[in-house]
C-alpha cells in the first residue's frame, strides 16, 4: 500500500525476516529491545492473516524472544500484544505484533499484564 509505513519501510531498519514476516525496533519502545513482527502482506487485522501467516508469525516471535533473552540476560518476561482495530489502539493500520521485553523491577506491580489496557481492571 503506498500511504502505509510498514509497506515502505527503510530496509535498514529490518532485524529479522522470514517468508511472510519481518522484525525490526519499535521507534517508541515501551522497554528497551521493544520489537514489532510486521506481516510482509499489507493486512490491517490480526484476524486476515492466513494459516501459513500464522505459523510463521509464532516461529517469528520465538525467534525474536530466543535472540532478545540472549542479548540481555536482565529479560525475566515479555508481554506479548496486538491492538486489533481503532477502538483497541490500533494506530498503524497494518497489523503488527509488540514483542515487549520485561525486568524484574520495571514497573511497581506488574501483576495483570495486558489487563492494563484498562487501568482500572489491571489489579484484581
Amino acid at each position: 500500500m503506498k500511504d502505509c509505513i510498514f509497506c515502505n519501510l527503510d530496509p535498514s531498519r529490518i532485524e529479522d525476516r522470514n517468508e511472510f514476516f519481518v522484525a525490526i525496533k519499535d521507534l517508541y519502545p515501551v522497554t528497551e529491545g521493544h520489537t514489532l513482527i510486521i506481516p510482509s502482506r499489507h493486512v490491517e487485522s490480526f484476524f486476515e492473516l492466513s494459516k501459513d501467516e500464522e505459523i510463521a508469525m509464532l516461529d517469528m516471535l520465538s525467534s525474536q524472544k530466543k535472540e532478545l533473552s540472549q542479548l540481555d540476560t536482565t529479560i525475566t518476561g515479555f508481554n506479548v500484544g496486538i491492538n486489533d482495530g481503532e477502538d483497541a489502539g490500533q494506530t498503524i493500520m497494518h497489523c503488527h505484533i509488540h514483542l515487549i521485553p520485561r525486568r524484574k523491577g520495571d514497573m511497581e506491580s506488574p501483576r495483570g499484564g495486558v489487563r492494563g489496557v484498562i487501568p482500572d481492571k489491571q489489579s484484581y
